[in-house]
């Protein structure tokens, strides 16, 4: 059976997904404006303050924002009839946005190495080189990108449906055929009802008038 929220929460459900992932998308976007910048400025102090404003970024805006967007999905899908496995695109959104937030978390963690050197009181050419990492672009590019496919998804919602989802939809169809014919036969009770003996002409049922057949039956000669 499916759990179906009611209206106001999944509302509120959805306005916070919606939000949750607009955000994760636009700080995405804006981490990397600076990951290109680390890559072509040249100067070690812009180098170095854009490294730190970009940890901050990272755990405070966009890994926040990705587990709320995470969570809020899969409250939707599990709180209405999409469900979490019946749809091909829900199950590959899901998937695709756990390992997103998997690959934040691993690419956050290195993230915060970079900016311990880049807090270092003077950075030596071999330092400068670690800070300007192109993994900067590919993380935040490849994270971008993952945000945008899951967007089209979430908004051209395309056919196809899973075998649990068939499964669940034959037991659904199954159920309402079976309630369906339950509320008939009541419905034809009622228009036909049947006739209680005890409202037969006399006053009394068949077997009463049986024996009073046989207690009045003149005797034999």
């Amino acid at each position: 059976m499916t759990m179906t929220m009611p209206l106001r929460l999944r509302k509120f459900m959805l306005t916070a997904h919606v939000i949750s992932s607009v955000g994760w998308l636009g700080a995405a976007a804006a981490y990397l404006v600076l990951a290109v910048d680390v890559l072509a400025d040249q100067d070690a102090q812009a180098v170095r303050a854009a490294i730190l404003v970009m940890e901050l970024i990272a755990w405070f805006v966009i890994v926040p924002f990705a587990f709320a967007s995470l969570l809020t999905g899969i409250v939707q899908s599990v709180g209405t009839t999409w469900g979490l496995f019946r749809h091909y695109w829900v199950l590959f959104k899901l998937l695709l946005n756990i390992f997103a937030v998997f690959v934040l978390l691993e690419y956050t963690t290195s993230l915060s190495q970079l900016a311990g050197v880049a807090a270092k009181t003077t950075l030596s050419s071999a330092d400068l080189n670690q800070l300007k990492d192109p993994g900067h672009i590919v993380h935040s590019g490849g994270g971008l990108l993952a945000l945008l496919v899951a967007t089209v998804l979430a908004v051209y919602k395309p056919r196809g449906v899973t075998r649990y989802g068939q499964r669940k939809q034959h037991e659904q169809r199954r159920r309402q055929r079976g309630e369906f014919t339950k509320a008939d036969r009541q419905d034809l009770e009622e228009a036909v009802p049947v006739p209680d003996p005890s409202t037969q002409p006399g006053g009394m049922s068949a077997p009463g008038l049986v024996v009073v057949g046989a207690s009045h039956r003149p005797a034999s000669s």
